[in-house]
C-alpha cells in the first residue's frame, strides 16, 4: 500500500506550523499508523531531515500517549481505538491521511504532534484520589459493593487520560475525563467521605485551567477509545450540585 501522509510540522511552541506532505510506500495493511510514522522517520533521518515528533509509549491502547487528530477525527476513523492500534487496513490504498495534534488552548503544541497535556494531571491533583485514612486493606469480599455500582465504577475507571474528549469537544471541555476520574471513586465505599469536596475541587481546577464548558453535544463519547458513557458527566454534575447545596446549608 502507498499513502500520502500530511503531517503538522511545528518546530516549537511559539513558532508557526504548517502541514507537510510525505509519500510513504511499501506499507503493510497490518501496520499501525504509528509504525507508518516510524517508517517515515527512518527515511527522514537517513536523508538528514528532522523526524516527526509524536508521543507514544505502550502501543497497546493502554497509556493514552498516542493522541492525534487523524483526518479530522481524534484517534482516527475506527471507533473505540487508539491511534497506536489503528491499522492501515482501515484506510484506502493511495489515500491522503492528515495527522494533526490535539487542538485546545489547554493543550499547547510543543513540537509537531506533541502537545502539553499536563493540565489533565492538575485536575487529578485537585481531587482525583482518596486520602481518607482507612487502615489496612480489607479482604476483597469484606466490603460489599452493588453490582450496578461496581460496573459503573469500572467503566469510568477505564479512562486512560488521552485527551481525545477535549480535542473532539467544540468547547474544548475536559468534562468526560474529569467526570470519569471523579465518578469511579465516588461510586465506591472508599470514595464516599470526600465525594462532594472532590467534585467541587476538580470542577474548579477544570475551569481554572482554561477548559471550556460542557454543553452535552456528545462528541467526546464518540471518540473516547474506552467508551466512557455520557451519563458519567451527568453523575458528576449531580455531585457538583450536591456539593454546592451542602455548602449553602452549612452557611445557613
Amino acid at each position: 500500500m502507498r499513502f500520502t501522509v500530511r503531517v503538522w510540522r511545528q518546530r516549537e511552541e511559539n513558532s508557526r506550523g504548517a502541514l507537510v506532505d510525505y509519500a510513504v510506500e511499501d506499507v503493510s495493511p497490518d501496520m499501525s499508523l504509528l509504525e507508518v510514522l516510524d517508517q517515515l522517520n527512518e527515511r527522514l533521518t537517513s536523508e538528514g531531515e528532522e523526524p516527526v515528533a509524536f508521543d507514544h509509549d505502550c502501543r497497546e491502547g493502554i497509556c493514552g500517549m498516542c493522541g492525534m487528530m487523524i483526518n479530522g477525527v481524534a484517534h482516527g476513523p475506527q471507533r473505540a481505538t487508539t491511534a497506536c492500534q489503528l491499522h492501515m487496513r482501515h484506510f484506502t490504498d493511495g489515500q491522503t491521511i492528515t495527522i494533526e495534534p490535539w487542538r485546545s488552548s489547554a493543550f499547547p503544541v510543543l513540537k509537531d504532534l506533541v502537545v502539553d497535556r499536563s493540565a489533565l494531571d492538575h485536575i487529578i491533583e485537585a481531587g482525583g484520589y482518596i486520602s481518607a485514612q482507612a487502615g489496612a486493606a480489607p479482604d476483597a469480599h469484606a466490603m460489599p459493593v452493588p453490582k450496578r455500582d461496581a460496573d459503573r465504577a469500572f467503566a469510568a475507571a477505564a479512562c486512560i487520560g488521552c485527551g481525545a474528549c477535549v480535542a473532539a469537544c467544540p468547547n474544548g471541555s475536559a468534562m468526560l475525563f474529569t467526570s470519569a476520574k471523579a465518578t469511579h471513586l465516588g461510586l465506591l465505599p472508599q470514595g464516599q467521605p470526600q465525594r462532594y469536596t472532590r467534585a467541587e475541587n476538580m470542577i474548579a481546577a477544570h475551569d481554572d485551567l482554561g477548559f471550556g464548558g460542557c454543553t452535552n453535544t456528545g462528541e467526546c463519547t464518540q471518540v473516547c477509545p474506552k467508551g466512557i458513557p455520557l451519563e458519567t458527566i451527568a453523575r458528576f454534575n449531580a455531585d457538583v450540585l450536591s456539593s454546592a447545596l451542602r455548602d449553602h446549608r452549612d452557611e445557613d
